[in-house]
């Protein structure tokens, strides 16, 4: 009888935790010494960095299409990273709905 009526609590407790664990890279960074097993989060923090000190520059002409390639690649590794999380909250979404409509007071 309870867990049926506490779906919406696990269904929201799972997301936190599946996206908390998706996200975190501080643990990787500290422990991990083999670049080979680096997680995507790492890798995405890195070209990130890499990207912010390339549009720097030298005071030059402001990037041109090296500047505009990496951005388009920095882009694309934000997407990447957040496409499984994306994918996932649609099946979770209706848990959400239905746990607001059953603490909903009717008056």
């Amino acid at each position: 009888m309870v867990i049926p009526l506490s779906k919406a609590v696990i269904s929201v407790l799972i997301l936190y935790y599946a996206v908390f664990h998706w996200n975190d890279f501080f643990n990787a960074l500290m422990f991990n010494s083999n670049n080979d097993n680096e997680p995507l989060q790492i890798v995405l923090r890195r070209i990130l960095l890499m990207n912010e000190a390339f549009a720097g520059g030298n005071g030059g002409v402001g990037g041109g299409y090296g500047q505009s390639y990496a951005d388009q690649v920095k882009y694309a590794a934000i997407i990447v990273s957040t496409l499984p999380i994306l994918c996932v909250y649609p099946f979770i979404q209706k848990h959400f709905e239905k746990g607001v409509m059953i603490g909903a007071v009717k008056g």
